[in-house]
C-alpha cells in the first residue's frame, strides 16, 4: 500500500509538471530563415563596389523574435571567401555549435556550402545583432536581432507607439578584407574607415549621399523605443538626436534602471535601447554618430554620419528649396567625462546578489606592444603590434611548481 501511494505521488508530480510546461511549450515559436551570403553591387562615396551581403541587402534582415523561441537559419555561401555567422550576445544553452566564431565552434562555411544554425533565446530580451565571424566580413554581413517579450508579457515600461532599429557601422573605400590582410601583412594597425553609417547610409555630410539619408518619421508626441547597435568594426561611437533627450531602459538584450541623457555611447558589438519622446516643434532633427577615440595619437575617422528625425507634420519647404535639418550637438572625439558618465550611469533594474567575501584577489595587466619583425624574402626590418600581458606572481610561482605525472 505505502509502494502505491508513492508511485501514486510520483506519477501526480509528473503529471503536474508537465501540465506547467505545456503553455511555454505552445507560446513558444520556431521561426526559419535562409541566408544568402553573395556579392552584391552597391553604390556609396560616389563609388561602385562587389560587397558581400546577405541576401543582397546592406544591411542585412532583421531577425524578429519573442523570448522563448527558436531560431533556424540556413546559411548558403555563393561568396568567394570562408564565412560563419556569430549571434552576437545570444546565450548558447546546449549549443555552442550554433554560437559562430571561425576555427572556435565550427569549420567555416566554404564557398559553395551550407550549414544550419538552431538555437533557442533563453531568459533574454532586447536588442542583440548577427554579423560575420570571418575575417573582416563583418563590415558588410550584419543585421539586428531584436527579441520581444514572451507572448503575453510586456515591457517594464511603457509601450513605445512604434520601435526602430539604428544600425551603426563603418565603409571602407576599399574591400574590407583587403583592409585586414595588409594590416596582417605589415603589422601595423588596419587603415581607418572613408565613413560611418547609419542603417547602410553615410548621410548628409559626405559625397554623393544625401540623397539616400536615412529617414525615422515620427508623430508629434508618441513615444518610440530606437535599438541603437554598434557594428562598427573597431570604433566606439557617441550617438545623439538634436534637441531630444533619451531614456535609456536596455543594453545588450538586458533591462536597466531608465535614466535620462541627451547622448549615449557605444563600444563596437554593444547595443542600447531608449526611449524618445517626440516633443519638440515639428521640424527634421538630425540623428548623429561620432567618434569616441581615447587614445593619444592612435588614428580614427573623424568623419560624423547622420540620419534624420522628421515628424510628420513638419512645415514643407518651399518649392526647390529643402527644408536643412536641426544640428546635432555631438561632444569631443576625446570627450572621456562624457563616456564615463554614460557608462557608469548603467544599472540593472534590481540589485544583483554578489559574493562579497573575498578569498584572493589577482590583478592583470593586458596591453599593446611593438615587436620587431626580422627581414623575411628580401622584406625590410619593421615592426608589428603584439599582446602583452602580466600574470601576477602567484599564478606563475604556481606555473613553475607544476610537475607532469609520472
Amino acid at each position: 500500500m505505502e509502494t502505491f501511494s508513492l508511485c501514486s505521488f510520483f506519477l501526480l508530480g509528473l503529471v503536474l509538471l508537465f501540465t506547467n510546461a505545456v503553455p511555454s511549450l505552445v507560446d513558444a515559436k520556431t521561426h526559419y530563415h535562409e541566408f544568402v551570403v553573395q556579392a552584391t553591387p552597391v553604390k556609396r562615396l560616389c563609388k561602385n563596389h562587389n560587397t558581400i551581403t546577405v541576401n543582397g541587402q546592406y544591411p542585412g534582415p532583421t531577425l524578429e523574435v519573442n523570448n522563448g523561441d527558436s531560431l533556424v537559419v540556413s546559411v548558403v555561401n555563393r561568396a568567394q571567401y570562408n564565412v560563419t555567422i556569430h549571434w552576437h550576445g545570444i546565450r548558447q544553452m546546449r549549443t555552442a555549435w550554433a554560437d559562430g566564431p571561425e576555427f572556435v565552434t565550427q569549420c567555416p562555411i566554404r564557398p559553395g556550402g551550407s550549414y544550419t544554425y538552431r538555437f533557442t533565446i533563453e531568459g533574454q530580451e532586447g536588442t542583440l545583432w548577427w554579423h560575420a565571424h570571418s575575417s573582416w566580413l563583418r563590415a558588410t554581413v550584419y543585421g539586428a536581432l531584436i527579441i520581444h517579450p514572451k507572448e503575453g508579457s510586456s515591457y517594464p515600461f511603457p509601450k513605445p507607439k512604434r520601435e526602430a532599429p539604428l544600425l551603426l557601422g563603418e565603409w571602407w573605400d576599399a574591400n574590407p578584407i583587403d583592409v585586414v590582410r595588409e594590416a596582417t601583412r605589415t603589422g601595423a594597425a588596419p587603415n581607418v574607415s572613408d565613413a560611418y553609417t547609419i542603417n547602410g547610409q553615410p548621410g548628409d555630410f559626405y559625397n554623393c549621399s544625401s540623397t539616400d539619408t536615412v529617414v525615422v518619421p515620427v508623430d508629434s508626441g508618441e513615444t518610440n523605443l530606437i535599438r541603437v547597435i554598434n557594428a562598427a568594426m573597431n570604433q566606439q561611437l557617441f550617438f545623439t538626436i538634436a534637441n531630444h533627450k533619451f531614456t535609456v531602459v536596455g543594453a545588450d538584450a538586458s533591462y536597466l534602471k531608465p535614466f535620462t541623457t541627451s547622448v549615449i555611447m557605444l563600444g563596437p558589438g554593444q547595443t542600447t535601447d531608449v526611449l524618445i519622446t517626440a516633443n519638440q516643434p515639428p521640424a527634421r532633427y538630425y540623428i548623429a554618430a561620432c567618434a569616441y577615440a581615447s587614445a593619444q595619437g592612435a588614428p580614427f575617422d573623424n568623419t560624423t554620419t547622420t540620419a534624420i528625425l522628421e515628424y510628420k507634420t513638419a512645415p514643407c519647404p518651399a518649392k526647390g528649396a529643402s527644408a536643412k535639418p536641426v544640428s546635432a550637438s555631438l561632444p569631443a572625439f576625446n570627450d572621456t567625462a562624457t563616456a564615463t558618465a554614460f557608462t557608469t550611469a548603467l544599472r540593472s533594474p534590481e540589485k544583483a546578489p554578489v559574493p562579497t567575501d573575498i578569498d584572493e584577489s589577482l590583478f592583470f595587466t593586458v596591453g599593446l606592444g611593438l615587436n620587431s619583425l626580422f627581414p623575411t624574402l628580401g622584406r625590410k626590418t619593421t615592426t608589428y603590434f603584439s599582446l602583452i600581458v602580466h600574470l601576477p606572481r602567484e599564478i606563475l610561482e604556481t606555473i613553475a611548481n607544476l610537475k607532469p605525472k609520472k
